[in-house]
Order: structure tokens, then C-alpha cells, then sequence
């Protein structure tokens, strides 16, 4: 998309970009929390970005994206530099303050429009709505209701809008982070992703489908997309599949139900980690510890799950070239980012500046090799790269902040909790599935990012009313909220891996979703076995991992089918 920018368009993007890289470099060094300044000045960019590379194709709507261009860059500055001034006359705000808060919003939503779809048009306009005419609402959902101008005022200007926590994130955490994984892409290190579980697990029973276990761990858990993770390891793991004897929609789930799993990853879990610790309160630290075993429990069961698909189609792959000792002596210098921010992190640092470290080791590891060298070129390169990844969750930022407000605004955030209970009766496996219908539901229109911090400010309450700890309600919420990447109707990931392996997208949809059971299992054992998210005594803990261990071995061998063929003779269906 990039390459279809004029010359002047393509200096304007790259110089956003570094701005982007440099500006938030700095901040994480000299001041972690973020300011009005470093909330602004990343909406300001990111809405710049999205209408030059998501433009318009006649001319006279591309003046259209440049005074709409204009109109973001001047109301967010607006609200940079009257930040304390809005606030001390809030109730009492001017006519501009208004104008400048219905235009802000209505961009906001165009912006969404361009990059994610009409869903997210339909639903800021549904909440806009809701929020107005909430006087005509159902006794259950309804509220006072607002002026248009008065509910814009509301969602552009107080903490829990526009501005408020996904902007906080995103401008603090999460893009340093993806511009991290540009930069440890840029150096070479997938490469090396791929190489060493080839060798490691390669030539085994079913050894390219645990390639690409093992792969998507890797590299999943700094690629912050499983979409993303999909389409690049996929486009090396599904046709070794293939050609190994794994059928196609077999080799295009297995991949997928993979790729999700790297959000769920230390260190960086994609973007939800982040969320989650500006909403628990938690260190991102204790969010990685908790976080850690149920990952490897996920990619555990999803390889159990392919060795024995593989064993029952009798699948051995190829012995690899050279040794995985030999690849790890030969590479294992592109580990050093990952160890760098584990540490960082772990002694406390801010996520933002242990990524800082990340990237610079990226560019020092980089020269290890003399065609992977970042040089000045590169390096731009990989900046742009990195802003352009950033900009699918940037460009949510309003809609978020759109039905963040008005939940807020409404009281509904406060309710909804007592209907959720309501509805499920008490049972906290009801509340489970409910919360997953909703998150499967949201998922289909809005990224999985968004989907978790959207449910989770209304359906936490409800699982920690029910005795779930914050931390393991957070994780039950993160953890569905990926359903809709590998759960039929609408999953993107299984079809990115039908489009790779040239199946039909239904069936590998259904093979992704056989694939990533455990996805369905790990919220159950967060709401009903506390030492899964490291709550309760040591031997609580212990007894809880090896007993889990164990039944994850057990729930994925009996899901295979496998044990028909052993114990009755039958051949399960493929």
C-alpha cells in the first residue's frame, strides 16, 4: 500500500514514522507515564497515516482526506493545548469546545470506517445513539439520554473517551512494542523462528505440523497479530505440510490455531498483556508470571493434537540439513531482544523502555550479519513497517473511546454485570459461555485487541462477583476474546490459512477450531482452579500445573479420536 503513495505522500508517511519511533523512544526513557502530549501527538499521527495510506481513489475525494486531514490535526491539538482549561470548566464548556468535540468524533469514526469496515460505523452510530435516546431504551438498559453535542463533549474530552485508556496503551506500550517486532523481523530473526524447531522437531511423527508449533510460539509472541503470524510462518509451514501429507485444510488450521496462541505468550502477548496491566493495576511483570504456563499449556495441547493426527495418518517429516544444536550455536544471538525485555521487565523497568532495549539489540544483533545489517535505509524501513502494522488497532481508537464513553456515560457498565449474572443464574459456567458469545460477536467486527478491552470493562465485574480473582477474570476475557480469530462464522485467521494452503475455507475453519480446543478449556480452569493463575499456597499452585499437565495430555489425546483406532480398531474420521 505504501508503494501506491506519491513522492510527496511517501516523505510525509516516512517522516510521521520516524516521528513516531523517535518521539516515543524518548518518552519511554525520560517519562513513562503518558502525558496529553504523547496521547495526542499519537492519535494525531496515526489518523495522518491512515488517510494517506488508506486514501481515496478520485481526485476530488482525495481533497476530501486532506481537510480531513486537517480537521484531525486541528481539533486533537485543540485538545492538547486546552487540556487544563477543558477540564476546569468542564460542565460549562464554549460552543468551539463543542464544535471541536462532534467533529473529533465523527472523524474518529470515519477513520475506523477505512481501515476495519462498515461494522464499526454501525456500531459507533448504534452507541451514538444509545447514548442520546437512552430515555426510550428498555427499563433494563436505559438512562437519562444526552444532547448529540453534550454526548460528544463527553466522549472527546473526560479520561474514558477518545483519550482514554487505548490511546494511553497504544501511545505508551503497545507501539513500541510492534515497532520492536519490525525491527527484530528486519534483523533476521525469523529466520532463525523457522530454522531451529525445523531441525529441532522437524524430521519427527507429524514434525512439520510441530514446526509450526513451535514457530508460531516464536514468533507469535512478538508479531502482536495472529492474522500477521498466519501469513508469515504460514507461508513456509502450511505447503511443508502439505507436502509432508497433512491434507490442506488440515495444514491451514493447524497453523492458525497456532498463531493464536502467541497472544497469550510472554513477553509480549500480543497488545492485550498491556491493557491488562493499565486496567488490573497489576506490573506487567506479574501479568507475564501468570500468564506463562497456561501459553505453554495451549501450545502443549495443539501439539499433542498434531502428533497424534499425524500418527494416525502415518506423517513423518524430513530430517533437516544441519543439527538444531548446530542452528543454535550457529544463531542464537537472534534470542538476545527476547531475553533483553524478559529481564528488563522482569527487574521492574517499563515495558516501554525494556522495548526500547529490545530494538537497539535488534539493530547491534543485526550486524552479526552482513545481509541482514540496519543501516540508515533499513532502519527506515522498519520504522515504516512498524507504524503501518500499528495503525490496524490505532485507527480503533475512537470507536473504542466512543463505546467506552457512553458505557460509561449510560451507567450500563455498571449494570451490566447484574443482567450478565441475571441471565446465567448464578453459575459462573453460564457467565463463561456468555462472556464468550459476546466476545465472539464483537470479534467479528472489531479486531481482538478491542474486543477484550470492550468486554472487559463491562463483564469483569460480573466473573469477580462470582469470587474469580481480577487478575484470572482479565484472563478468561483475554482469552475468549480470541475465539473469533479461529471460531466460525467470522474467522479471519483459519481463512488466511485456507487462502495460503488453497482449502476450503469451512473446513479449515472447523480443523482450526478443533485444533485450538484448550482456547476453550483455559478460561474454565482460570474461573475454577485459582493456582492456574498463580492464586493460592505453592503446593496449591504445583498440585494445580501437574494436574493440568496431565489432563491437557489426556483432553487433547482423547479430541484426536486417535483411541477409537487403538482400542476398537476404527478409523476415526479425518
Amino acid at each position: 500500500m505504501y508503494n501506491a503513495l506519491n513522492r510527496f505522500e511517501q516523505i510525509l508517511f516516512d517522516v510521521c514514522a520516524l516521528i513516531l519511533l523517535l518521539f516515543y523512544s524518548y518518552a519511554a526513557v525520560i517519562s513513562p507515564a503518558a502525558t496529553q502530549y504523547h496521547r495526542g501527538i499519537y492519535v494525531i499521527i496515526t489518523y495522518i497515516l491512515v488517510f494517506l495510506l488508506y486514501k481515496s481513489k478520485s481526485t476530488v475525494m482525495r481533497i476530501v482526506d486532506y481537510l480531513l486531514i486537517t480537521v484531525s490535526v486541528v481539533t486533537i491539538s485543540y485538545w492538547i493545548y486546552n487540556f487544563e482549561a477543558i477540564n476546569y470548566r468542564t460542565g460549562a464548556e464554549t460552543n468551539l469546545d463543542m464544535v471541536m468535540a462532534i467533529a473529533g468524533v465523527l472523524v474518529s469514526i470515519e477513520l475506523a470506517r477505512r481501515v476495519v469496515g462498515n461494522v464499526f460505523v454501525i456500531i459507533g452510530v448504534v452507541m451514538l445513539a444509545y447514548g442520546v435516546y437512552g430515555d426510550y431504551m428498555p427499563d433494563l438498559i436505559s438512562h437519562a439520554g444526552a444532547s448529540f453535542p453534550e454526548l460528544c463533549v463527553s466522549i472527546f474530552y473526560k479520561s474514558d473517551g477518545i483519550f482514554g485508556i487505548m490511546a494511553n496503551v497504544l501511545a505508551t506500550y503497545i507501539l513500541l512494542f510492534v515497532l520492536f517486532g519490525a525491527f527484530l523481523e528486519k534483523c533476521g530473526a525469523q529466520k532463525f523462528f523457522i530454522d531451529f524447531p525445523l531441525a529441532a522437531v522437524g524430521h519427527k511423527v507429524g514434525g512439520p505440523g510441530k514446526v509450526a508449533v513451535i514457530a508460531s510460539g516464536l514468533f507469535g509472541s512478538i508479531s502482536g497479530s495472529a492474522i500477521a503470524n498466519v501469513v508469515s510462518t504460514g507461508a513456509f509451514t502450511i505447503p511443508m505440510m502439505k507436502k509432508a501429507g497433512f491434507k490442506p485444510h488440515q495444514a491451514g488450521g493447524i497453523e492458525p490455531a497456532a498463531s493464536i496462541g502467541g497472544m497469550f505468550m510472554p513477553p509480549i502477548m500480543g497488545a492485550g498483556g498491556f491493557i491488562m496491566a493499565e486496567l488490573t493495576g497489576e506490573p506487567y511483570s506479574r501479568i507475564m508470571l501468570v500468564a506463562l504456563f497456561p501459553a505453554i499449556m495451549y501450545f502443549f495441547s495443539v501439539f499433542v493434537m498434531v502428533h497424534y493426527e499425524a500418527k494416525k495418518l502415518n506423517i513423518v517429516g524430513e530430517k533437516s540439513e544441519h543439527s538444531a544444536w548446530e542452528i543454535f550455536k550457529s544463531e542464537w544471538y537472534y534470542t538476545i531482544p527476547l531475553i533483553t525485555i524478559t529481564i528488563f521487565m522482569l527487574y521492574g523497568y517499563s515495558p516501554g523502555y525494556s522495548a526500547i532495549l529490545g530494538l537497539v539489540s535488534c539493530i547491534v544483533v543485526s550486524w552479526a550479519r552482513k545481509a541482514t545489517r540496519i543501516g540508515p535505509k533499513e532502519f527506515l524501513v522498519a520504522a515504516r513497517n512498524g507504524a503501518e502494522s500499528s495503525l490496524k488497532i490505532g485507527a480503533t481508537v475512537g470507536v473504542i473511546g466512543i463505546i467506552i464513553g457512553v458505557l460509561t456515560y449510560s451507567g450500563l457498565v455498571l449494570t451490566f454485570a447484574d443482567i450478565v449474572i441475571e441471565l446465567a443464574g448464578g453459575s459462573l459456567v453460564m457467565t463463561i459461555l456468555l462472556i464468550a458469545l459476546a466476545s465472539l460477536v464483537l470479534g467479528m467486527g472489531v479486531p481482538v485487541t478491542a474486543a477484550y478491552l470492550i468486554t472487559a470493562v463491562v463483564a469483569v465485574p460480573a466473573l469477580t462477583h462470582l469470587g474469580v480473582n481480577e487478575l484470572a477474570s482479565h484472563m478468561i476475557v483475554y482469552w475468549l476474546s480470541q475465539d473469533s480469530n479461529i471460531t466460525p462464522p467470522v474467522c479471519i485467521a483459519a481463512f488466511a490459512g485456507a487462502t495460503i494452503a488453497g482449502a476450503n475455507m469451512w473446513k479449515t475453519a472447523f480443523s482450526a477450531f478443533k485444533f485450538a480446543k484448550f482456547l476453550y478449556l483455559g478460561p474454565l480452569l482460570f474461573g475454577f482452579v485459582p493456582g492456574f493463575s498463580l492464586n493460592g499456597s505453592t503446593m496449591d499452585i504445583v498440585k494445580a500445573f501437574i494436574f493440568i499437565l496431565f489432563g491437557t495430555w489426556l483432553y487433547s489425546y482423547m479430541l484426536s479420536g486417535i483411541w477409537l483406532q487403538s482400542w476398537f480398531g476404527r478409523k476415526p474420521a479425518v
